[in-house]
């Protein structure tokens, strides 16, 4: 099956998204009983963690844990937004650094000044969006970013976006309450769809959409470790308690290239992988054996396959016994969780 498809539909009584490029399951949102990313909290200052330059804050889904803060005391109100998923026993991980974020635009309270997608080159169009985002941002002190999809949109829908966008913060930024409050929920997966999957594609929302595409099926092999590279190659990608490993196989293919063209695959399908696995936090990858000049070449492919990735992913480098490892944001429940 060519193209793309999004298909809208329930796994077990939760609102679920999938994305099918070509016929692969290339991304997976399935909703949870946890606090969605991007909802924004008004929160209370709990306790400083010494030593780190974090703190923990009262939320009325519990204790959440905020990073890089000074000279903020116990029991200040603070407007805090959900940054991505806690892991077990952990408390949920919050930023005061807060986005507004829809398809086209991204209203930034605490970064001045309208930015468009670097990604969007043609002159014309960029002034086109520069006098929307001038307009939309007209009187306001708050920052705006036109993202790429933004580049194709109809004006109106675009101007739309920027106006929503706004009035949600200036709402929320000028919030005056007191006391452990939910001032907006982050979107669900059928809304996360919509807003960051822009590439043109069929859009299916019957019911059991999930069985009629195989997205069952293709969940049922994201169960298992073993990924196919083609031809005979394979990545095992598990998760422990420290880290999620990979390791890369050639198989049956003893020829000199080998390990190479296995490690390229290995980059072009890890993002995919660990988005449809819910996988995050730090990743060490055991690569085929190669040789060391070829490792500029798969950091290359490498960095190409996660600039199309939507998961802020940090590409850490080599390790002495030749591991090389990423760190990424939890922005994704692991699958096994999410369908047990």
């Amino acid at each position: 099956m060519k193209g793309h498809q999004i298909c809208l539909d329930h796994l077990n009584g939760r609102e679920a998204a999938a994305l099918v490029v070509d016929g692969h399951l290339d991304d997976l949102v399935i909703d949870s009983d946890a606090p969605r990313p991007g909802t924004v909290y008004r929160a209370i200052t709990d306790r400083p963690v010494k030593g780190q330059g974090g703190l923990f804050l009262k939320t009325p889904d519990g204790a959440a844990y905020l990073r890089g803060v000074k000279g903020i005391g116990q029991g200040e109100t603070l407007l805090v937004q959900v940054t991505g998923y806690a892991e077990p026993g952990k408390a949920i991980p919050v930023s005061h650094k807060l986005l507004f974020k829809s398809r086209y635009a991204i209203v930034t309270p605490d970064a001045p000044g309208l930015n468009l997608s670097r990604s969007i080159r043609d002159d014309d169009i960029r002034d086109e969006l520069m006098a929307l985002a001038h307009d939309g941002m007209d009187g306001s002190q708050m920052g705006l970013i036109l993202r790429s999809a933004a580049a194709g949109a109809d004006a109106e829908a675009v101007s739309d976006d920027i106006g929503a966008m706004r009035d949600l913060a200036e709402t929320i930024m000028g919030d005056q309450g007191a006391g452990p409050e939910v001032l907006t929920e982050g979107d669900g997966p059928h809304v996360l769809a919509w807003r960051d999957w822009t590439d043109p594609a069929a859009v299916v929302t019957e019911p059991g959409c999930f069985e009629e595409y195989g997205i069952l099926d293709a969940l049922d092999s994201a169960k298992a470790a073993r990924v196919g590279l083609g031809a005979d190659a394979s990545m095992f990608v598990e998760a422990t308690r420290a880290l999620v490993a990979v390791d890369v196989n050639t198989g049956a293919d003893g020829s000199f290239a080998a390990g190479l063209k296995a490690n390229l695959a290995c980059a072009r399908m890890l993002p995919s992988a660990l988005r449809v696995r819910g996988l995050g936090g730090q990743i060490t990858i055991d690569l085929a054996p190669m040789p060391k000049k070829e490792r500029k070449t798969f950091e290359a492919a490498l960095r190409a396959a996660l600039r199309k990735d939507d998961v802020d992913t940090v590409m850490a480098g080599w390790t002495p016994l030749g591991h090389f490892e990423l760190q990424r944001k939890r922005a994704r429940l692991p699958l096994a969780e999410v369908l047990s």
